[in-house]
């Protein structure tokens, strides 16, 4: 009898659920998350924060996602509910989870017991696997890859990361691995971080992206609600599970490929915790050729699109000589749906939709929110203008630092003029 023929079939995907942990404060971007969660804080014109990490999870074929949200959300969920619209029919779902105070009376303590108190939406889809990203960083990712190498590694979990410089390692989870990529050591934002080996002046930092194993997570994250402990992935879950010699992976971010990607994009990531990264990661967007592409079509970064008209420039009097110029002009610069520059310019300038730049105002090296309108004869430089301002004619920000700490928030030389501030006659 002929020997019968082996077939080798690929490996069955595995279920999986992601969760995206979008509750936090994001203090360190006040006044901008004075009225908003950190993952809704608008950027590069006509996103949110939340917008990168989503886009990643459903470019990379994820399509069941949870998203915890707890403070001052009602802006998040309204973009959740209206722009990550995924076909029910297929079972398919962007959802908010708000705080549910399902085991007791409190909020969440921490980012492990956000997803204990939201355990059902675990045990309701009973996956293989689960994906718990942060809500507010930029970059883009091809998550399959991540989970590729966690299936094949037979981790309990796998935890992202890239090298950053020692002088901002103090800000994140820093671990040590080994050459197989085992985590060796985690430790949550150290006062002396570890150096890589044969990398002086880099440490390894989480990007507080990992994929679990759902039996693992849920017994964790039980042994956690237990115990004294401040409910952190990076302070408890995560060293507690190097300690007790859990399977913990590393996994590259910078060996990460996307369809379509331009080399020096390579391992871009942008924590935007602070003003200065904030605004920093927005004049990276005006640059002749950013670093991060937005115009990449293979790998889109998507989020809600309202129904405006385009934008417009209108007037082109260059003037007889004697006086300025009435010119609508935009250089360098990132200019949303629905604004209208009208006889003003800006340069090195992100406008949100619906910004309005009036005749001779000049804005440079500036970020305008949504329905920010500049007055006739302003003077912006290096500024944040949030949600709804009106700056009278001939007003003047970030000019001039002394005059401008008197009325907003001034931060590495930036002036941050809060949502709706009113200016005194």
């Amino acid at each position: 009898m002929a020997e019968a023929s082996v077939f080798h079939r690929p490996r069955p995907a595995p279920h999986v659920v992601a969760l995206v942990l979008a509750g936090g404060e994001g203090t360190r971007l006040l006044p901008l998350t004075a009225d908003r969660a950190k993952p809704a804080v608008p950027i590069a014109g006509r996103y949110r924060l939340i917008d990168f990490v989503l886009s990643n999870l459903v470019n990379s074929g994820f399509l069941k996602i949870k998203v915890l949200t707890q403070y001052k959300s009602d802006s998040l969920n309204t973009h959740i509910a209206r722009g990550w619209r995924l076909p029910a029919m297929l079972d398919f779902y962007v959802e908010a989870v708000p705080a549910q105070q399902r085991t007791g009376r409190d909020w969440f303590k921490g980012s492990a017991d956000a997803i204990f108190q939201s355990l059902n939406v675990i045990t309701d889809e009973n996956p293989d696997c689960v994906c718990v990203f942060g809500g507010d960083h930029i970059y883009k990712m091809d998550v399959r890859q991540m989970l590729d190498e966690h299936l094949e590694a037979g981790a309990d979990v796998t935890v992202a990361v890239i090298p950053v410089p020692i002088a901002e390692a103090r800000a994140f989870g820093i671990l040590e691995v080994d050459e197989q990529g085992k985590v060796l050591s985690f430790a949550e934002k150290p006062k002396s971080p570890r150096e890589m080996p044969g990398r002086p002046g880099f440490a390894l930092a989480s990007m507080g992206n990992y994929i679990f194993n759902t039996a693992v997570l849920v017994e964790e994250l039980a042994r956690d609600a237990s115990g004294d402990s401040q409910h952190d992935f990076g302070r408890n879950i995560l060293p507690l599970m190097v300690d007790s010699k859990r399977e913990v992976k590393a996994y590259d971010f910078s060996q990460n490929q996307i369809p379509g990607m331009h080399e020096p994009e390579r391992g871009y990531w942008r924590d935007v915790g602070t003003i200065h990264a904030y605004w920093s990661a927005n004049m990276d967007l005006v640059q002749v050729v950013p670093t991060f592409d937005l115009y990449n079509p293979r790998w889109p970064i998507r989020t809600w699109n309202r129904s405006l008209p385009p934008a417009k420039f209108v007037f082109a009097d260059p003037g007889d000589g004697s006086g300025q110029a009435r010119m609508g002009m935009a250089t360098d610069s990132l200019v949303s749906e629905g604004c209208i520059l009208s006889g003003g310019r800006i340069d090195r300038t992100v406008c949100s939709p619906e910004v309005r730049i009036n005749s001779f105002a000049h804005v440079e090296e500036s970020v305008l929110l949504d329905g920010v309108d500049v007055g006739r004869h302003c003077r912006v430089r290096r500024a944040i203008i949030d949600k709804g301002v009106h700056l009278p004619p001939h007003t003047e920000v970030g000019i001039d630092p002394e005059a401008d700490r008197k009325r907003f928030t001034v931060v590495d030389g930036i002036a941050v003029v809060p949502k709706r501030f009113s200016f005194s006659p």
